[in-house]
């Protein structure tokens, strides 16, 4: 292993909750979700990733199209992007998921990362 986070899977609804209660990034080709974890939910050296594509995206075939799509996206992005102890949900968009170009959805992921873990304005 090179020092980079290992990546393991969501599957628990509650952890998806949870993600879409948090920070956010919004882009062409779909929505990121991010939240830090506390210490005593998972391993706080993992990248947590999930999937989801509601039916707004397509029958099963496409859906499961966009999916493959994201999940090859965040195999080949969050592990120099994404910080270790942070969950990351990666929700499809109806009609651009499955047709974007795939380095135009690496550029968008790595954006949207950036934009999630960017420091916030204070309000005023």
């Amino acid at each position: 292993m090179s020092g980079r986070p290992a990546l393991a899977t969501l599957t628990k609804r509650a952890d998806f909750v949870a993600a879409s209660r948090a920070g956010r990034a919004g882009t062409p080709g779909f929505l990121l979700q991010a939240r830090k974890r506390r210490e005593t939910e998972a391993d706080p050296t993992l990248v947590r990733v999930g999937f989801t594509c509601s039916k707004k995206v397509g029958n099963a075939v496409a859906r499961n199209r966009a999916k493959r799509r994201l999940r090859e996206a965040a195999r080949t992005v969050l592990p120099e992007a994404g910080r270790p102890g942070w969950d990351y949900v990666l929700v499809g968009r109806a009609g651009a998921t499955a047709d974007r170009p795939y380095e135009l959805l690496l550029g968008d992921l790595r954006r949207a990362v950036e934009t999630v873990h960017a420091p916030k304005a204070p309000a005023p």
